[in-house]
């Protein structure tokens, strides 16, 4: 690796000055603010589609919002003492809103979460709970019930109190404390896609910052551009740009729960249709969920003109993607350049780079095995060996640096290493975990630095290269399938999977590897590698489109591993055919490959039978 790094930073890395002018006050100071100054301003909808197809929209303004917060806060606080660490087992809507903000008037901790009637997250709200050992609870009257059953069925400690927001006196009064910037408010655990849930501190000030960073980028308007979301609440991205976006400049927000974006998608797309300047976030599934689950008919009314950010992040994002959702709404309204991918993690609140919402997304191939041995070195897109990657912009009000993590040296442009990142945005470290966090959030450069600082550095553990002033992210480390001493980005090989046959259900795929050591459940295959080296496996869910009677699995099998072998010259130790909906998810709704190594070890997979 290279130990000299030229002292001229990648275009658009800010300056030291232009981080330090960020406002780091609290976002709790400025909702008694817009109480005050615009009480009758509707701050937050929510559209409940619980009993009418169409939607119920159930407003709060200013005063309303900031009137029920400190009621909460003055009966948290009747309980439990500062610093405490209060859970939300609440489902999605404007009493999760109070709560929260409740917290932060009562300087707890919050710990968002979700009901625990939530399907399929039973052990991750077990583990999570357990961890952050929450003296009180908030809920809902109508979620209280299944709240009472988690603590009757499971061994983890009653709260001292459970309060549902929704029956909390509003005539309680609070006068505000003093809330400083370093305090803790709330702990955001990780998805768990490579480890064990983690409890990420986020500060007053993380949030705040990150909340100005968001709007820099989205070039917002105060009390005009309007948020539009489906996210959960109890996710990173879903939290920044639902709460604190509309607190940090008294813009008004639009919410609905995730479960009514995915039974009817267009539902999502009707609500920013009535927004003049609208701003609105995703993972890269929910923009191929809309081009191929919304009907012409019901495209018809929609102008999405208004809308100037679609923000593309928390998961690979997709060059096709991106076409096909332009192709599908372009008749709509829809301009390229309101396409935004964006780079971001719990650790560093969430966002952390994106580009332009005055240019369009930029794509550019790179040579495969280039960017395996480390080097991005672009190509021909119709070449064999290409793979196509989106750029992610250019970090606003924080550093952003690629380093070799062995030497701690940054990296030229066009050199593959470990994303770092060091800003105001960067939070606290993990919570009761103190050598994770020394590990991952003390981080220190090395060699030549140019302007950047020695440290602290947020070591991401995300694979990235600067190329052409924007950054591209490749991977994650821990992700990396190394056969023969070959690097392998899973995503590539997991693309080609769900290319190679019909069977195979797009997007929903995972690959990984086994130690050669294992006995797995591989065929042992021609070409494996030896003991003591990693072998590929790859698992997939069946497409459904696919009739069961006519689905051959060994012609699919044949067919991935041939793909695998011609794209990517390895060979494939196990090819599993799964169920639909068998592949293990994480909390935001991302593959899991470390779960999904485990479930695959453990023989656990719904692996498709076809009674052939």
């Amino acid at each position: 690796m290279p130990t000299d790094m030229p002292t001229d930073m990648p275009a658009g890395t800010p300056t030291a000055a232009s981080i330090a002018a960020l406002d780091r006050t609290p976002l709790i100071e400025r909702l008694g603010r817009w109480a005050d100054s615009y009480p009758d301003d509707r701050a937050y909808t929510y559209m409940d589609y619980t009993t009418d197809i169409d939607g119920v929209a159930v407003d709060m303004t200013w005063a309303e919002l900031d009137r029920r917060a400190r009621a909460v806060a003055a009966a948290l606080r009747a309980v439990t003492d500062p610093g405490q660490r209060v859970a939300i087992l609440a489902p999605q809507n404007l009493d999760y809103i109070v709560g929260f903000l409740g917290c932060m008037y009562a300087r707890l901790i919050a710990v968002p979460l979700f009901s625990p009637d939530l399907p399929g997250h039973a052990d991750r709200l077990l583990a999570v709970y357990g961890d952050a050992e929450p003296e009180c609870v908030l809920t809902t009257t109508p979620a209280l019930p299944h709240v009472e059953a988690f603590f009757d069925q499971n061994t983890v400690p009653r709260p001292k109190q459970i309060l549902t927001v929704d029956t909390v006196d509003t005539s309680l009064r609070w006068e505000a404390e003093p809330v400083a910037p370093d305090d803790l408010a709330y702990l955001q655990y990780t998805s768990g896609s490579t480890r064990v849930p983690a409890g990420v501190m986020v500060t007053h000030g993380n949030f705040a910052v990150n909340a100005e960073q968001c709007w820099g980028t989205f070039d917002g308007i105060p009390r005009v551009s309007s948020g539009v979301n489906w996210l959960p609440l109890f996710h990173d991205m879903g939290l920044v740009t639902a709460v604190a976006l509309p607190l940090a400049y008294a813009s008004p927000a639009v919410l609905m729960d995730p479960v009514a974006f995915i039974m009817r998608p267009i539902r999502w797309l009707e609500l920013l249709s009535k927004q003049d300047h609208a701003f609105t976030c995703a993972p890269n599934f929910a923009y191929e969920y809309l081009s191929t689950k919304v009907t012409d008919e019901e495209k018809a009314a929609l102008d999405l003109s208004g809308v100037q950010v679609f923000m593309n992040g928390a998961e690979t994002i997709r060059e096709g993607t991106l076409t096909r959702y332009l192709d599908a709404y372009r008749d709509n309204g829809l301009r390229a350049e309101v396409q935004v991918p964006a780079y971001g993690l719990a650790e560093a609140t969430v966002y952390v780079a994106s580009s332009s919402r005055y240019e369009a997304p930029t794509a550019t191939a790179f040579d495969r095995d280039a960017l395996n041995r480390g080097v991005a070195e672009p190509c021909d897109r119709a070449a064999e060996r290409a793979t196509v990657l989106v750029g992610c912009g250019t970090p606003y009000g924080q550093h952003l640096a690629i380093v070799d993590p062995a030497s701690r040296v940054r990296l030229p442009d066009g050199h593959v290493g470990e994303i770092w990142v060091h800003g105001p945005n960067v939070t606290a470290g993990y919570w009761n975990r103190p050598a994770d966090t020394a590990e991952t959030f003390g981080a220190s450069l090395a060699g030549t630095r140019g302007d950047l600082p020695e440290r602290p550095w947020l070591r991401t553990g995300d694979l990235g290269v600067w190329y052409d002033g924007q950054l591209y992210v490749t991977g994650r480390i821990k992700d990396l399938v190394i056969i023969d001493g070959r690097n392998h980005y899973p995503q590539d090989i997991e693309y080609t999977a769900y290319h190679a046959d019909e069977g195979v259900r797009r997007e929903y795929v995972a690959a990984f590897a086994v130690d050669g050591t294992t006995d797995g459940t591989g065929d042992g295959a021609e070409g494996d590698a030896g003991e003591g080296t990693e072998r590929l496996v790859v698992v997939a869910e069946r497409n459904r489109r696919v009739p069961i009677k006519r689905l051959d699995v060994a012609a699919v099998t044949a067919a991935v591993r041939a793909a695998v072998k011609h794209h990517h010259d390895a060979h494939l130790h196990d090819f599993v055919l799964i169920e639909p909906g068998g592949l293990p998810r994480t909390s935001s709704g991302k593959i899991s490959r470390t779960a999904c190594r485990r479930a695959y070890l453990d023989g656990a997979l719904p692996v498709t039978v076809t009674g052939a």
